[in-house]
C-alpha cells in the first residue's frame, strides 16, 4: 500500500482549456494499436484525420499498407523487432495517406502489452508538416523522441493499467510494477483520481476524445512542490467497434500554468492593490493580496517621509532609516509571527541590512535557518518566531517607484513546504512594483492634499471677530470632500466707526483651481472694504477686476470659468444706528431673524453676477432690532438634485426659525437639516447676531463752519472724555478734533458734525458736505501748514475717510487705556 501523500492528501485539481501547445502537440498526435503480427486493432479519430483512412478500412488490416514506399517496409520490420525484444522506438518515416499524398510524419512505438490477450503495441504519429519546429530539427528528432516528454499508457475498459512508458512511470513516481493491472484510484490512493477516471469514462462512452484536460496537483514524484499536467484521452476500438481500452498521453505544463497563474495574479492585482488614495490602506492591501497567494506571512515597512507624504531622500549607507509597518497579514489569526503591529516602528532586519533598501535590490533565501549567527545572535527575537512558526524560506523586495526606494515588502513561508523559487521572487517584484506606484500616487496625494489643506486654510478667516457690534459663527463644507478646498468664502471685516461688514461669495467649480480664486477674490475685497466703499460700489470695484482677471485667463478655460459668474453679497451692519446696508451680485438674498423667531427673506435687487459688467448695482438699506439675526449662505445649501431652490428656502426659513439656539448649535441644525448626504456644491453659512451700541456711548454735535468754532469743538469734546473716565486721552484728543475740525473748515463745506464713539476704541469722525479726498502730506521745513493729518497718523492708531450720502467723513482711533489694576488684586501681590 502508498502511503499517504506526505501534501495532506488528494490536493489534485483539474480543469479543461484550450491552451497553446508544447512542441509534442497532443491534439495532432494520431494513436493506432498494433498487434505482434503487424495488424491493427485500434484507431483513433486523430489517426483517422491524419491519414484519411476511417476505422473500418484500417482495422483488421495490415498495418504496412500505410507505408509511402517499399523500402520502408525494412524499416518497420526493423521497429517491429524493436518493439518484441521489450523496448520501444522512435524516429522519422513515411506515410500515405488515403488520397495517395506522401506524409512524413515523427513515429513513436511502445514497447509490446498484453490487451485483452493480444500482444500490442501503441503507435503515435505527429505531422512534420505541421510542426515545421520539428521538421528543423532534422536528426535531432529521434534524440528527442527517445526521451520524449509524453508520459502515455493504456488502460482496459475496466481502467485497469496495462502498459506504460518511463515517462509516465517517472512523473507519478509510483514503480511500474505497482501500477499495471491496477486501476488508478488503487495505485494512486494518495490523489484524487476520480476526476481522471470519470473523464476516462465519457471517453469511453461516447468516442469522444478529451483534448488537453489540464489538472494541477502534488506528486509523489516531487512531494513539496505542486505541478500541473495537460493530459489528452482516446478511445481504441477494433474493427467491429468493439472498445479495447482508453489511452492517454500526458506531458508536465508546469511551467505554462504558472506563467498563467502569475498574469491572472498581476491581473487580479490591478484591481485589488491601490483602491484608495491612503497610503497606509495601499500597504495593507498588498499584504491582504500575497497571503495565502503567494506567502504564509507578509509584512510592508514604509520610510517614515513616505507615510508623511514627503519626497524620501537619499539614506547614508552609515544611518540606518526610520521605517514604520504599514501592512501586515498572516494566514494565522491574529498575525502572532509580528513582532510590530502596523503603525508601530521598525528596524531594517537581516539578511536585508542598509544596502538592499538603499540600493533597491531584492533578495531571495530558499531556506532559513534560526541557528545561523546572523539570526540567533543579532536579532534572537526573530530566531525564535522562526522556530516556533517553522519559517523556512523568505523573500524580501523594496518599493521602488520613479527610481526612489519606499520601503521594504517580506514575504514568508511556513504551512506551504515549497521553498520560494527565482520565478516566485520576480512574481513578488512585478507585486511589489506595482504596489509601489500606488503608495508612490498615494504619498503625493497626501502631500498635495496637505498643501490644498495649507491652501484652504490661508484663504478662509481663521477666526471671525464682529466685536462688539455682532456675534458671529460659520460652517463651510466643500463639495470636494477628498481635497477639502471649494470656492466658496465668508468673511467679517471690521470697518470704522465700529461697523463691522459681512460678506459671503461663490465661485464658480470646486477645488484647488476654485479656491485659489476665491483667495484673490477675497484678497480684492478685503482692500476694497478698507476703502470704506458702499456696497454697490464695492460690488462694481469687485466685477471690474473680475473682467479683468477672466481677461488674463483666456488661454486658461478652468481658470476664466471659475472667476466668470462668481456671485457675492456684501452687507455692512452699524451698531450705533442699527442698520445694516447690503448689495448683491448674483447672490441667493439674506434671511433676517427677528428676535421673536420670524424669518424674512429680504428682497434685495439681484444684481448681475460677477465678470458680466455693463449692469449697475443697487444696494438697500434695513433696519435691524437689536438681537436680530442675519443669515448669509451659498446656493449649495438650498439647492440639491432632488430639490429646486424654492423648496430650499422653505427648508431654510423653517431650520432658522429656532430662537433660544446658540448660532454654534444653529450653523449646525441648519446644515444637518438642509443637507441629507454628501453636498454636490460648496456650502457657506455665516450667521450674526446683532448688538446696538449704548447711547450714553456715542455723542454728537453739528458744527457752524467758523474757524471760532475750533476752540468750542475741544471743550466739548474735553468733558465728554472726562465723563467717560478718559483723562489720559484729553491732550491727544483735542489736538485730533482740533485738526480734523480746522481740516474740515478749510477745505470742506459746511455744516460740520463731530462725532465721538467710545467702543473698543475711542473713535473721533468728523464729517463735512463736501465730497474732497483728504490726503496726508509731509510739509518741507519752511511749511507753514500741511501738518494737520501728519500730525494725526502719528498719534493714532489709524486714521482714514470715507464718502457718506451728504458728503465725506474722516476717522480716527485711539486706543483705550489699560484699566488701572483694583486695589484687592495690587495687595494681593505685594
Amino acid at each position: 500500500m502508498v502511503p499517504e501523500s506526505p501534501v495532506g492528501g488528494p490536493t489534485m485539481r483539474l480543469t479543461a482549456r484550450n491552451v497553446g501547445h508544447g512542441p509534442f502537440d497532443l491534439a495532432d498526435a494520431a494513436t493506432a494499436v498494433v498487434d505482434a503480427a503487424g495488424t491493427v486493432v485500434g484507431w483513433t479519430a486523430a489517426a483517422a484525420e491524419l491519414l484519411g483512412y476511417p476505422a473500418a478500412e484500417v482495422v483488421n488490416r495490415p498495418a504496412s499498407l500505410l507505408l509511402a514506399e517499399p523500402q520502408d517496409a525494412s524499416r518497420a520490420a526493423a521497429v517491429a523487432e524493436r518493439c518484441r525484444a521489450g523496448s520501444g522506438s522512435s524516429g522519422l518515416i513515411a506515410l500515405r495517406h488515403r488520397d495517395g499524398r506522401r506524409l512524413e510524419v515523427g513515429l513513436r512505438v511502445s514497447s509490446l502489452f498484453d490487451l485483452n490477450g493480444r500482444s500490442c503495441v501503441l503507435a503515435s504519429a505527429v505531422d512534420l508538416a505541421q510542426s515545421p519546429s520539428w521538421a528543423m530539427r532534422g536528426s535531432v528528432l529521434e534524440g528527442f523522441l527517445t526521451r520524449s516528454p509524453i508520459g502515455m499508457a493504456v488502460l482496459s475498459p475496466d481502467l485497469r493499467y496495462v502498459w506504460m512508458n518511463d515517462t509516465l512511470e517517472r512523473y507519478g513516481g509510483i514503480a511500474r510494477e505497482k501500477r499495471l493491472g491496477r486501476r488508478m484510484k488503487e495505485s494512486l490512493p494518495g490523489l484524487n483520481t476520480d476526476l481522471l477516471e470519470e473523464q476516462m469514462r465519457t471517453v469511453l462512452e461516447t468516442g469522444v476524445p478529451v483534448i488537453d484536460y489540464e489538472y494541477q496537483g502534488w506528486t509523489w514524484a516531487d512531494p513539496h512542490r505542486q505541478h500541473s499536467y495537460s493530459t489528452s484521452f482516446f478511445r481504441l476500438i477494433d474493427a467491429d467497434d468493439n472498445v479495447l481500452g482508453v489511452c492517454y498521453m500526458g506531458m508536465d505544463v508546469t511551467d505554462r500554468w504558472k506563467a498563467r497563474e502569475r498574469l491572472a495574479l498581476l491581473n487580479e492585482a490591478g484591481t485589488r492593490i491601490g483602491s484608495t488614495l491612503d497610503v497606509l490602506h495601499t500597504a495593507q492591501e498588498l499584504a491582504d493580496f500575497v497571503v495565502p497567494r503567494l506567502a504564509d506571512f507578509a509584512t510592508v515597512d514604509l520610510l517614515e517621509s513616505v507615510l508623511h507624504g514627503d519626497e524620501p531622500a537619499p539614506t547614508p549607507l552609515a544611518v540606518r532609516p526610520a521605517m514604520r509597518r504599514a501592512g501586515l497579514q498572516s494566514v494565522r489569526e491574529g498575525c502572532p509571527e509580528a513582532l510590530a503591529v502596523v503603525g508601530e516602528p521598525v528596524n531594517i532586519t537581516p539578511p536585508h541590512d542598509g544596502t538592499y533598501l538603499i540600493e533597491g535590490e531584492a533578495f531571495l533565501a530558499p531556506a532559513l535557518d534560526p541557528s545561523d549567527s546572523m539570526w540567533a545572535i543579532e536579532h534572537p527575537a526573530r530566531a525564535a518566531k522562526i522556530r516556533e512558526f517553522g519559517f523556512h524560506s523568505l523573500m524580501t523586495v523594496p518599493l521602488r517607484a520613479r527610481g526612489v526606494v519606499l520601503g521594504l515588502a517580506t514575504f514568508v513561508r511556513s504551512q506551504n513546504p515549497a521553498p520560494f523559487e527565482p520565478d516566485d521572487l520576480l512574481l513578488a517584484e512585478e507585486l511589489a512594483a506595482r504596489a509601489a506606484v500606488s503608495v508612490d500616487n498615494a504619498r503625493r496625494y497626501t502631500r498635495e492634499h496637505n498643501a490644498s489643506l495649507t491652501l484652504q486654510r490661508s484663504l478662509l478667516p481663521h477666526t471671525l471677530v464682529g466685536g462688539t457690534a455682532l456675534d458671529v459663527a460659520s460652517r463651510y463644507l466643500p463639495a470636494d470632500v477628498r481635497d477639502g478646498v471649494g470656492g466658496d468664502w465668508f468673511d467679517v471685516i471690521p470697518l470704522s466707526g465700529a461697523r463691522v461688514a459681512l460678506v459671503v461669495g461663490d465661485v464658480v467649480g470646486h477645488g484647488i483651481n476654485a479656491a485659489a480664486t476665491m483667495g484673490r477674490l477675497r484678497t480684492a475685497l478685503h482692500t476694497l472694504a478698507d476703502m470704506d466703499m458702499h456696497p454697490d460700489e464695492l460690488l462694481a470695484r469687485l466685477d471690474d477686476l473680475v473682467i479683468r482677471l477672466t481677461e488674463e485667463a483666456t488661454d486658461d478655460e478652468v481658470v476664466a470659468t471659475a472667476v466668470l459668474g462668481a456671485t457675492c453679497l456684501y452687507a455692512v451692519y452699524d451698531p450705533v444706528t442699527r442698520r445694516c446696508v447690503m448689495a448683491r451680485a448674483g447672490h441667493p438674498p439674506p434671511a433676517v431673524v427677528d428676535p421673536d423667531g420670524t424669518v424674512t427673506f429680504l428682497d434685495l435687487p439681484a444684481g448681475p453676477p460677477l465678470g458680466l459688467g455693463g449692469l449697475p448695482f443697487e444696494s438697500a438699506e434695513v433696519q435691524l432690532a437689536e438681537g436680530s439675526l442675519i443669515a448669509l449662505y451659498t446656493d449649495g445649501l438650498i439647492e440639491a438634485v432632488d430639490q429646486d431652490i424654492d423648496e430650499g428656502m422653505t427648508r431654510l426659513r423653517t431650520a432658522l426659525a429656532q430662537p433660544g439656539l446658540s448660532l454654534d448649535t444653529l450653523c449646525g441644525t441648519v446644515v444637518e437639516s438642509l443637507l441629507t448626504g454628501p453636498p454636490a456644491d460648496d456650502v457657506a453659512l455665516l450667521i450674526a447676531r446683532t448688538h446696538a451700541l449704548d447711547a450714553h456711548k456715542v455723542v454728537c454735535w453739528d458744527l457752524p463752519s467758523d474757524p471760532a468754532v475750533v476752540a468750542k469743538a475741544r471743550s466739548l469734546a474735553m468733558h465728554q472724555l472726562v465723563q467717560w473716565g478718559l483723562e489720559d486721552l484729553v491732550a491727544t484728543t483735542e489736538l485730533i478734533v482740533s485738526e480734523l475740525v480746522t481740516n474740515a473748515i478749510r477745505y470742506g463745506a459746511g455744516p460740520i458734525r463731530l462725532r465721538l464713539i467710545r467702543h473698543t476704541v475711542l473713535i473721533c469722525e468728523v464729517s463735512d458736505a463736501s465730497g474732497t479726498s483728504p490726503r496726508l502730506r509731509h510739509a518741507r521745513t519752511t511749511d507753514e501748514g500741511g501738518r494737520g493729518l501728519f500730525l494725526v497718523a502719528q498719534l493714532t492708531r489709524r486714521w482714514g475717510h470715507r464718502y457718506t450720502a451728504d458728503g465725506k467723513l474722516i476717522w480716527a482711533e485711539q486706543d483705550l487705556p489699560a484699566p488701572a489694576p483694583s486695589v484687592t488684586a495690587t495687595a494681593a501681590s505685594g
